[in-house]
């Protein structure tokens, strides 16, 4: 086999395991950045408005900078009409171009005759093609972002590895940070490879410095425009719900407890979830907390394992060891805490380092029928569970229904429970989930706002009051989270719940009686 049909059949195989995506429809965030998202749904989400405006519709809080992904959206809903299938076949796409990405970058670093580098590419390829990890980014439409994100990531990696081209990956590494923002690795990611000694090979000091400056222009220019869009929106909740009321050392130590999901899902990702939120995961508040002492564990093994790979002088496997710790740290809540103790999502980008590992260990491995038939029945498996994972992300039901069945001590599967009942027209049933999960975790305030959407809607007006109180001490500032509220009331019709939460936030403000 030649390495391009090794890399056709890395596309065909991610494109084919998740076809039954292309069934979907909008689901969960993908309604309000997509569905009722105005920009997206005028040309002008295409142009420039798309660079000076935030990722979350300022109705919904306007957080985050993802220009690029408002633009193909944009594209796609006035391409297709906005055809759910359409965006769906868009994100199959943007999966086959990342996994042939991995499976170029394994068959240029590994060494050996073509065969043995089709062999590495066709190994890495369709394990990072099929891996069921990965299928909340791709079944997800918003999931787009972190598709293109690490397409672009990769590509600009291979682009100054093996080709030495300092302008053109700076370019399409800031492609990438317009994407998401876990694009902002790809430096330390090219760094890494230039020490591990592969591609082409270190550059001179002189290129190294335009590299350097390349770089700093590019950030420089992503965090003005990024500044720009949204220094005038008010935050929306944004840490963790399991970190609310932790010290910072406390949060670390969570963060690190949260490894053994990591790890777990990377190499044997047989139990998947949506949702890793209070009940489900708790905090970690002591060093002598079993699940902090076996993440530390995970940590020291994964060390002593790059150690061993780099005395044996296996550059590819060390290098594949590394890009998972370095594409994992901006979301792996050491540096500084983010929205998510764990989302299965959010290791697109880090698995690429384990489908280099196993491309390099199958380019070592003997040509034999047994090692053969073991890679596709590990492949096959792969892809099985893939595919069975897919309809979770069919609708917003089947959604919730996963939460509440794979993570049944969750608050977050009762909170969105209440959600769809009070898009169904059920306020009473509403009121009771959303009072199951302030039960089970009081410290987010949304599950407050639901239910208060709700008591208004059965016209309880005292309860409404005293659950947005209720609210407020859980969250201030948080203007975001409430004109979400209030832009939910709108979308449903319901006009006097929308102008009493409203009035609530203005009240909130000072600027209103």
């Amino acid at each position: 086999m030649t390495i391009r049909r090794a890399l056709v059949a890395v596309a065909i195989a991610a494109v084919a395991v998740h076809l039954l995506s292309l069934g979907g429809g909008f689901v969960g965030d993908d309604g309000q950045i997509i569905a009722v998202n105005p920009l997206v749904h005028g040309w002008s989400g295409a142009g420039l408005q798309a660079f000076k405006n935030p990722y979350w519709p300022p109705a919904f809080g306007g957080a985050l900078y993802r220009p690029l992904a408002i633009v193909t959206y944009t594209l796609d809903w006035h391409l297709s009409g906005g055809s759910a299938s359409w965006f769906h076949a868009v994100n199959l796409l943007w999966n086959a171009g990342a996994s042939v990405m991995v499976g170029l970058l394994a068959a240029s670093w590994v060494a050996g005759d073509p065969a043995i580098k089709a062999r590495a590419a066709l190994a890495a390829g369709l394990v990072f093609a099929v891996h069921p990890v990965h299928v909340e980014a791709v079944a997800n439409i918003v999931g787009r972002a972190e598709l293109m994100a690490t397409f672009f990531t990769l590509l600009a990696v291979y682009v100054a590895v093996e080709h030495g081209n300092w302008w053109l990956s700076a370019v399409v590494w800031l492609l990438g940070l317009f994407s998401k923002e876990n694009a902002v690795v790809a430096p330390a990611l090219i760094g890494a490879a230039w020490l591990a000694g592969v591609g082409a090979g270190r550059p001179t000091r002189a290129r190294l410095a335009w590299f350097a400056a390349s770089w700093l222009g590019a950030g420089a220019g992503y965090a003005v425009l990024r500044h720009h869009a949204l220094g005038s929106y008010a935050p929306l909740w944004t840490p963790a719900p399991v970190f609310v009321g932790l010290s910072a050392l406390e949060v670390r130590l969570t963060a690190v407890a949260a490894l053994t999901d990591v790890v777990r899902l990377l190499l044997f990702p047989a139990v998947l979830r949506v949702d890793y939120s209070p009940a489900e995961r708790s905090a970690v508040t002591s060093m002598a907390d079993p699940n902090f002492l076996l993440g530390c564990l995970l940590l020291v093994g994964g060390a002593a394992l790059l150690a061993w790979a780099w005395r044996r002088n296996r550059k590819v496997e060390a290098l594949g060891l590394a890009w998972v710790g370095i594409a994992f740290l901006p979301v792996a809540n050491l540096v500084f805490p983010i929205g998510v103790l764990v989302a299965e999502r959010t290791l697109y980008l880090p698995s690429a380092g384990l489908a280099l590992v196993v491309g390099a260990l199958m380019a070592r491995a003997p040509a034999r029928l047994g090692y053969g038939l073991g890679f596709a029945a590990v492949v096959a498996a792969l892809a099985t569970r893939a595919v069975l994972r897919i309809p979770v992300w069919h609708d917003n039901l089947t959604l919730a229904q996963s939460v509440r069945r794979d993570s049944p001590n969750s608050y977050q599967g009762h909170m969105d429970a209440a959600g769809i009942l009070l898009e169904r027209g059920r306020p009473d049933l509403s009121l009771t989930a959303a009072g199951r999960a302030i039960e089970v975790y009081p410290l987010d305030p949304r599950p407050y706002l639901i239910a208060a959407h709700a008591a208004m809607r059965l016209g309880r007006w005292a309860s409404a009051d005293s659950l947005l109180r209720a609210a407020d001490r859980r969250c201030r500032p948080c203007g975001g989270v409430y004109s979400a509220e209030v832009a939910e009331a709108i979308s449903l019709g319901d006009s006097t719940s929308a102008d009493s939460l409203a009035a609530h936030v203005r009240r909130l403000a000072g600027s209103g009686p």
